[in-house]
């Protein structure tokens, strides 16, 4: 075999095995996008304050005001006027194309008196929940007459030509 044919066949053998090293990064590519596509992605909703920081709060001492300060205001209050404040937080898994999982929910419920001062600290996690069925409050217009009492009523509504 001479030289040429020699450099001609490493030269050939070389190229195959580039293309084969390519092949491989692509595949391997391939499968790292697959894989991090079906990785599940963690949402955070919400503030809900740790138990060293509710630690600060003293029942029948704390305000409002010192409340805000040491924790912050909450994302939401109670319905009524001078109700308790709520801290809600959700921590939500969602995996590719299934629909969002609720993993842990913490909702931190602080009373006040009618001062304003602090009466209760509660802390609920998901396992203290409820589902609650919403009422779609239609209002039902009562009963409805059957086909027959319809016809029957109709019956008796004709009235004479002749005057």
């Amino acid at each position: 075999m001479s030289d040429r044919a020699a450099k001609e066949k490493t030269s050939a053998a070389m190229g195959s095995g580039r293309l084969t090293k390519g092949r491989g990064l692509i595949a391997g590519l391939a499968l790292g996008v697959l894989l991090a596509a079906c990785s599940p992605i963690m949402r955070y909703h919400g503030y809900a304050p740790s138990d060293e920081d509710l630690a600060q709060i003293q029942v029948g001492r704390d305000t409002r005001e010192t409340v805000a300060q040491a924790i912050g205001q909450p994302g939401m209050g109670g319905v009524m006027e001078g109700s308790g404040w709520y801290y809600v937080q959700s921590d939500w898994r969602e995996r590719g194309w299934r629909a969002p999982e609720e993993v842990d929910r913490q909702v931190v419920a602080i009373s006040f008196d009618q001062g304003d001062r602090v009466s209760n600290i509660e802390r609920f996690g998901l396992a203290d929940g409820q589902v609650v069925a919403l009422s779609r409050r239609v209002t039902d217009s009562g009963p409805r007459p059957s086909v027959m009492s319809q016809v029957l009523s109709a019956l008796g509504q004709f009235t004479s030509l002749g005057g």
